[in-house]
């Protein structure tokens, strides 16, 4: 039977170590924000492609007053975006767009890329009032992509996050792939769904799907 002096020990030896029964916190901490990092894309993910569940060809085509984006361009922005920032940026490969899906996205063309020359974002307006988008077709590569991305945050740790990033041909120095993720991929999903729930009711339809 085990006394008290020796569990205070045994105690002791946990705290010391870091670990409860085997368990290792940090570790677990660690599994905890990839995890959150996976259902946050997700959720964004969801919401981009129940948002444009009903929009129609002719919907997605409209050409709003002023500067902003067409549906369907505001649509495969964040796609292809994702794809190139998750499987170029961050994995060191060949997007889905240039390799497995090359001239099966549904798009007439693919955005503008960055130019080395010319720090700073790509110009998107004069592409984003002429590509066409046969939706049907590119929502079967925005599921692969989707599926690319979380098979590619489920392989991160915690301390991936922090690696370095240089974006100085986006004109934004150095910054980390945490940033990245949270930011030009989740950020970015969100911030469109917005544009895109707006230029719906612009059309007389509901914006979001709730």
């Amino acid at each position: 039977m085990r006394n008290a002096d020796s569990e205070e020990a045994s105690d002791g030896k946990r705290a010391a170590s870091g670990t409860v029964e085997g368990r290792h916190p940090m570790a677990e901490v660690e599994r905890n924000v990839i995890s959150l990092l996976r259902e946050q894309l997700k959720t964004a993910n969801e919401l981009v492609e129940g948002t444009v569940g009903d929009v129609t060809p002719e919907q997605a085509h409209w050409i709003p007053p002023g500067v902003a984006m067409p549906i369907g361009a505001s649509y495969a922005h964040v796609v292809v975006g994702q794809d190139g920032v998750i499987n170029g940026m961050l994995k060191g490969g060949a997007p889905l767009f240039a390799s497995a899906w090359a001239g099966k996205t549904g798009l007439s063309e693919l955005p503008p890329d960055i130019d080395p020359k010319k720090p700073g974002l790509p110009e998107w307006s004069a592409w984003s009032r002429k590509v066409k988008v046969d939706l049907p077709v590119f929502r079967k590569y925005a599921q692969a992509v989707y599926a690319a991305s979380d098979e590619y945050l489920a392989t991160l740790r915690g301390k991936d996050l922090d690696r370095p990033i240089d974006l100085t041909t986006l004109g934004f120095g150095q910054s980390t792939m945490g940033f990245m993720i949270n930011n030009a991929i989740v950020g970015h999903a969100f911030t469109h769904c917005g544009e895109i729930s707006c230029l719906k009711g612009l059309q007389g339809k509901k914006g979001y799907p709730f």
